[in-house]
C-alpha cells in the first residue's frame, strides 16, 4: 500500500483518444479478450492508491468504459496533450479541489504493475517535489534509439530516489555506466498539473519533443524512482502483438 497522507487523496486519471497517429483506435484494441484500455484500468484499480477515471477524447471509450463497470469522462477532443486532457477531466468531475495528487498513467501501458503505480505516488511524497515520474534499466539495444527517452538522474543515496536533471532522446549522460529508460507515468501535486498546463511549450520541450522539460525550465522539480523493469507500452501493430502474446 502506498504511503502518502490519506489528506492528500490521490486519482488517477487515464487520458485515452481514438486518434493516435501510429495505431489509430488503440484504446479499444483487443488484447486477450479485452480492450486495452480496460486492461490499463483494472491494473490501476489493483494498485489501491484512489478513484481511477479515464479522461477519453471519444464517446466510444466512455461507452467501453462504462459498459465494464468503470468511471469514465468526456474531453474535449481537440486537446492534443495527456497532460491537458487529464486537467480539463480533473477540473470536472473535482471543482472542490479534494484530490491533491493526481496519476497521470498513460492509456498504451497494458502491463504496468501496480506496484510501480505506488511508487511514482510515494516518490511524490517522500521528494517533496512538484512532479514524480519513473525510470527502469534500459535495453542497451536502445541506447541510440530516439524513441526511448533517457534521463541524467542526480541519485540520493541508495540509488533508487533521485531528481531529475535532464531528459533526452539522445543517449544521456554519455561515456560508461547505466543507462536508463524513462517510463511516461507522472504524479503530480496539485497546484504542480494547473501550473504547468499555464506554461506555454519551452524551447527546449520543442527542441527534444519532451514536455516534461517545460515543466524543468520553469523550475519545478521532477522526482525519480526506479523499478526493476520496463513495462510495454503500445505504439505500433508490433507492440500490440506482443502484448497479445504477454497477456494471453
Amino acid at each position: 500500500m502506498y504511503s502518502m497522507s490519506r489528506a492528500e487523496n490521490p486519482i488517477i486519471l487515464i487520458p485515452a483518444r481514438m486518434a493516435a497517429t501510429r495505431l489509430p483506435g488503440k484504446p479499444l484494441a483487443d488484447i486477450a479478450g479485452l480492450p486495452m484500455i480496460i486492461r490499463v484500468w483494472t491494473q490501476a484499480l489493483a494498485a489501491e492508491i484512489g478513484p481511477v477515471v479515464i479522461a477519453a477524447g471519444d464517446e466510444e471509450i466512455v461507452e467501453v468504459v462504462h459498459k465494464a463497470g468503470g468511471r469514465a469522462i468526456l474531453t474535449d477532443p481537440a486537446i492534443s496533450s495527456g497532460s491537458d486532457r487529464v486537467h480539463a477531466a480533473l477540473q470536472e468531475i473535482d471543482p472542490d479541489e479534494k484530490h491533491k495528487v493526481v496519476v497521470n498513467l498513460q492509456g498504451d501501458i497494458p502491463t504496468i504493475a501496480p506496484d510501480s503505480l505506488r511508487r511514482v505516488v510515494d516518490a511524490l511524497s517522500e521528494s517533496g517535489a512538484d512532479i514524480a515520474t519513473l525510470v527502469a534499466p534500459a535495453d542497451p539495444l536502445d541506447r541510440d534509439n530516439p524513441n526511448v527517452v533517457k534521463p541524467a538522474i542526480a541519485w540520493a543515496p541508495g540509488g533508487n530516489l533521485g531528481r531529475a536533471l535532464y531528459f533526452s532522446r539522445s543517449p544521456i549522460p554519455s561515456g560508461e555506466g547505466e543507462l536508463l529508460h524513462h517510463i511516461g507515468i507522472y504524479a503530480y501535486t496539485r497546484d504542480a498539473l494547473s501550473r504547468f498546463v499555464e506554461l506555454p511549450p519551452s524551447s527546449l520541450e520543442t527542441r527534444e519533443r519532451l514536455e516534461q522539460l517545460r515543466a524543468m525550465e520553469a523550475g519545478m522539480k521532477i522526482a525519480v524512482a526506479r523499478i526493476d523493469e520496463i513495462p510495454l507500452t503500445v505504439d505500433t501493430e508490433l507492440d500490440l502483438e506482443k502484448a497479445r502474446r504477454l497477456l494471453s
